[in-house]
């Protein structure tokens, strides 16, 4: 190591230290207060094995300090970073340099300028990054996957089930991350029956969210709901919720199914989550006001139903629950007020009109509810609920034959439809087709035998037999229907009006005890809350009407409706007799309303339904009995019955 000498008379001095690369050098330099003789210029020093010192102008150097002193800013910037360059002289210890060498140092401190200046303009990508950006790049735009959702629910509702799953395929590929083509898939495959398959896209849907897409855990707990695993749609629901507890459909949907196994209580705690997080909600405040009306609080109902039409006044399955319980209190006017504000909500709904046509048929103006059905119909034409309502109608008013015409239409649209094989099979009782009727019933039973409509189908086909005379048959259709729903009041009482009319008195009164054991087990009967469809089913009504059985008492009060909010604000009284007014006079005039709003002409109604002459010269006489074997023929009865 050089020692310093003090007898020098350069005032800067340059102490080098040996480092562990013998080609780097510590240089420390300092300054003493001596003022010079003369000015010399600054000199480096180059260390070598001997002691030599060359001196070399300094001015390189003194550009490169600049040069990054200028360059470098206070701003965090990128700074390109080139590898150090050796020198052939440094290599063999000769640290002479040329003017060749200088020009080069010059260049290379010109080229680095430029470089962090271009650095600065150069977004920084992570190796990750880099990867997945060019891998995007070969993604089609996001719009195609809007359209492709668009196109697999069209091809979804014409029943082109293999076409819809094969881009909805497509769309998992290349968006495995977005979560709606997996709840469409699932859908489909539920449809078709496929609940294997249906899981494991809910699951594989799941796993590429990482569960953070509520809306898959609340399909699948849907599903699982629907096939009697109650324990597991528990926890699906669960999961949903706290994937986003803003989600409104996982505590309503949760709420339902506590329902339906009486769990009143918890119902109402999740209802009462679905308002704290998710705010005012149309329907969840529909279930409350059910919840309500059938504990006679018909006060608080009206309140909730009309919270639940504040809230959104296009939801016409509020309009639509809210006539239901004016409809049980008498108040008839008050429910077509309703039908109305219903069908002003959503003009194309298929329930609204639905629901509005068989109530004033079940009123007797058979020539209004057939025209509301038409119109339900003509908007609809895919819908087999209102062809079916239509057939009972046309079978009343006018003939047999053109009821059973627009029976095979509906089974036609959707063979799975269980009511619809429930209705016809009831007509053909009445036409005295007894071999027809029981075809009919078992090819219901045939497509779910645990289904609410499969314990309707079973108590329709025990009056049958019990009619004929074949009692111990009836007796075994009861039970069976009873272990899929125990708590029809009308299973319960044709039950027991078959053991008195035998003269089973004892017997009888045995039966109207466990209906009510059975009533006091469920603190509040769910089948109310469930919807308003099966209460006011077409085949249903008219075999109550058939065995003079009327809907179970609900403790009916004259509480008549004081305040319907119009549209503009205002409120309708009802007369204070609680008699109707005018059937017609309501308010809204139906031949305008279709043309103006949904281009409709009021005089070809007719056309869409008629039957061609040919069929109907077809269909003169009864059809003839043709064997029916399905592959997996369902016993009208089961072997062990839970009911005794």
């Amino acid at each position: 190591m050089p020692v310093f000498s003090p007898s020098s008379s350069n005032p800067a001095f340059t102490l080098f230290t040996s480092s562990q690369n013998p080609h780097v050098l510590s240089k420390f330099s300092f300054k003493i207060p001596i003022t010079p003789l003369h000015s010399y210029p600054t000199v480096t020093s180059c260390s070598s094995k001997d002691s030599d010192v060359v001196p070399v102008p300094e001015q390189p150097t003194q550009v490169n300090k600049e040069s990054t002193t200028k360059d470098v800013v206070p701003e965090k910037v990128l700074v390109v970073r080139r590898p150090v360059m050796e020198f052939a002289g440094e290599e063999s210890g000769d640290c002479e340099r040329d003017e060749g060498d200088d020009e080069a140092l010059l260049r290379s401190v010109a080229i680095n300028a430029g470089l962090t200046e271009f650095a600065k303009k150069m977004p920084m990508f992570e190796p990750e990054r880099v990867e997945s950006s060019g891998s995007q790049l070969e993604k089609p735009l996001v719009v195609n996957l809007d359209l492709a959702l668009y196109r697999a629910k069209v091809l979804a509702r014409s029943f082109q089930y293999k076409e819809a799953e094969e881009i909805l395929q497509k769309c998992i590929y290349y968006w495995p991350e977005d979560g709606r083509p997996y709840v469409a898939l699932g859908k489909i495959l539920s449809k078709q029956s496929k609940i294997a398959e249906a899981r494991a896209v809910y699951e594989k849907g799941c796993q590429a969210t990482q569960g953070e897409n509520p809306y898959i855990w609340q399909c699948w707990a849907v599903l699982e709901n629907k096939m009697g695993n109650i324990r597991r749609a528990r926890e699906l629901f669960d999961a949903a919720t706290v994937a986003n507890k803003r989600h409104v459909a996982a505590w309503h949907g949760w709420a339902v199914l506590e329902l339906k196994q009486g769990n009143i209580k918890k119902a109402r705690h999740l209802l009462a989550q679905g308002l704290k997080f998710c705010g005012g909600n149309e329907y969840i405040y529909q279930t409350l006001a059910m919840l309500e009306a059938k504990a006679n609080r018909y006060e608080q109902a009206r309140y909730l139903f009309r919270q639940a039409t504040k809230c959104n006044p296009k939801s016409c399955a509020s309009w639509l629950a809210w006539a239901q319980l004016e409809i049980q209190q008498d108040n008839n006017f008050a429910a077509r007020q309703l039908f109305e504000k219903a069908v002003q909500a959503s003009p194309k709904n298929r329930f609204a009109w639905h629901v509005w046509g068989v109530f004033e048929a079940n009123m007797g103006d058979m020539d209004k509810g057939r025209k509301l059905l038409q119109i339900g119909h003509a908007l609809n034409p895919r819908d087999p609920v209102l062809l079916q309502s239509l057939a009972l109608l046309e079978y009343k008013q006018s003939s047999a034959n053109f009821g059973r015409v627009l029976f095979r239409r509906a089974s036609e649209l959707d063979p799975r439809h269980q009511p619809v094989w429930v209705a016809w099979g009831w007509m053909e009782w009445k036409e005295g087709n007894i071999a027809k009727a029981r075809e009919l019933y078992q090819r219901a039973l045939s497509i779910d035998s645990t289904s609410e409509s499969a314990a309707r189908c079973l108590q329709a086909w025990g009056v049958l037999e019990q009619r004929i005379g074949n009692l111990s048959a009836a007796r075994r259709l009861f039970r069976s229907s009873l272990n899929i729903n125990s708590q029809s009041y009308i299973t319960w009482m044709t039950w027991a009006a078959l053991e008195e009319d035998q003269g089973n008195s004892v017997r009888a009164e045995e039966i109207r005890n466990l209906y009510f054991q059975q009533r006091t087990e469920v603190v509040d009967d769910a089948s109310w809350v469930m919807g308003f469809l099966d209460i006011i089913d077409p085949a249903i009504d008219s075999i109550k009407r058939l065995l003079k059985l009327d809907r179970e008492s609900f403790n009916k009060e004259k509480n008549p409706l004081e305040n319907i909010p119009e549209s503009n604000g205002s409120s309708v009284d009802e007369d204070s007799d609680g008699k109707d007014k005018e059937r017609s006079g309501t308010g809204i005039d139906l031949d305008a309303f279709i043309r103006e709003k949904l281009s409709l002409d009021p005089t070809k109604l007719d056309f869409r339904l008629e039957p061609s002459k040919a069929f109907l010269a077809k269909r003169t006489r009864p059809p003839a009995r043709r064997p029916w074997r399905p592959e997996n023929r369902i016993a009208p009865v089961s072997a062990h019955s839970s009911v005794q």
